[in-house]
């Protein structure tokens, strides 16, 4: 009788990924706390949960839960070791003498306690900003959520909180942005439902005599497909010479802005930009500016993500990238909120990109923008 294919276990121990460089860390901290429990006291703020390992987690928490033994004791009897070992049994049912024995082996030297509980609170902060980002990924890509954009938007101020905390944990620190680079943006089919959408509203400012005032709070960047971006940002500078609108006058614009080519001639674009008559511009743009900050909020946390897992960031590195990316976020969701927060006011102010002169967007939300949105 045949038998089944079973897996082969050499096979399968082969494939289990190396320890990271925390893990040594880690035991090196531990190993040091173990051979001299006074290092404790200069370890600065570190937790149990800041362990990724969870036998190295419960034998943190029996080393700051007990209470040492005297120098003389500890120097004679491994009463100190017996102790921590009986507390941590509970919460780590496999480990053993040996296990204690393996971790004060890995110290190199016990004086370097605090260097290696800075690097376990680096790993900590990996772990959590690329947890939150995941969260941020989740919230910003699930359309069935019931409310996605209030969803997506606390899961970035949840991240933001984090980023926060975390940061005053390690001390200020001036860093460059992380290296790693940023996530490509998703190809859209010419056919997508999102992409027709954008068309249909390029052609519905195209019949409007002020197109500015029904997509105030649009910008060129919102846009899925960089085209239509292109053609937006042609019929703003149209309306901002005050010249009439209509389909005509932007496709004589975007021949100035370089958009005609052999692969892309004047029909084709005029056709995008005509059959827009009779469509609510306001319901549209919204829809626009929507989808816009879900896909920024979608790729900030994807560009988070990509940080935490390029291991050649440092702690410092994550942190002012996290900030860079959730300010980008920032500036989108502001806008969204004007755009649909009926207790604002209404104004006509053209949909056209900040100066670069302006102040720089805050990171966090007021207190009036979370009670509003």
């Amino acid at each position: 009788m045949p038998q089944p294919n079973l897996p082969n276990a050499d096979f399968d121990l082969l494939d289990i990924p190396p320890a990271p460089a925390g893990h040594y860390a880690e035991q090196a901290l531990l190993g040091a706390l173990l051979l001299e429990p006074d290092r404790l006291k200069t370890l600065g703020t570190l937790y149990p949960a800041d362990f990724a390992n969870v036998g190295h987690l419960a034998v943190f928490d029996a080393v700051i839960t007990l209470t040492p033994p005297p120098p003389e004791v500890h120097a004679s009897k491994p009463v100190w070791l017996t102790a921590v070992l009986e507390h941590a049994r509970p919460a780590a049912r496999g480990l053993t003498a040996a296990h204690l024995h393996q971790l004060v082996s890995a110290c190199p030297d016990p004086a370097h306690a605090p260097a290696y509980a800075a690097i376990v609170r680096a790993g900590h902060a990996r772990r959590t900003l690329a947890a939150h980002a995941k969260q941020l990924v989740y919230t910003a890509g699930d359309p069935m959520l019931e409310d996605q954009p209030t969803a997506a938007l606390t899961a970035a101020d949840t991240l933001a909180g984090v980023l926060d905390h975390l940061a005053g944990r390690f001390p200020a620190h001036s860093s460059t942005l992380p290296p790693t680079p940023a996530p490509a943006h998703p190809v859209r089919d010419p056919d997508h439902e999102d992409v027709q959408d954008e068309r249909l509203l390029l052609a519905a400012l195209c019949a409007r005599p002020r197109p500015a005032e029904a997509a105030r709070w649009l910008q060129p960047g919102d846009f899925l497909d960089p085209l239509h971006g292109r053609l937006f940002g042609c019929l703003l500078n149209v309306a901002r010479r005050g010249d009439p609108i209509d389909p005509v006058t932007v496709l004589w614009e975007a021949q100035h802005q370089g958009l005609i080519t052999p692969a892309l001639p004047p029909a084709e674009l005029l056709g995008i930009l005509t059959d827009g008559h009779g469509v609510a511009t306001e319901h549209w743009a919204e829809v626009v500016l929507r989808r816009s900050m879900l896909a920024r909020a979608h790729t900030t946390g994807l560009t988070v993500l990509a940080y935490t897992q390029d291991d050649t960031n440092t702690v410092h590195q994550l942190l002012a990238g996290t900030r860079r990316a959730l300010a980008d976020l920032t500036a989108v969701r502001a806008r969204w909120h004007r755009a649909t927060d009926p207790t604002l006011p209404r104004t006509t102010q053209s949909a056209v990109p900040a100066s670069p002169r302006a102040g720089p967007v805050p990171l966090r939300p007021t207190a009036t923008t979370r009670a509003a949105r």
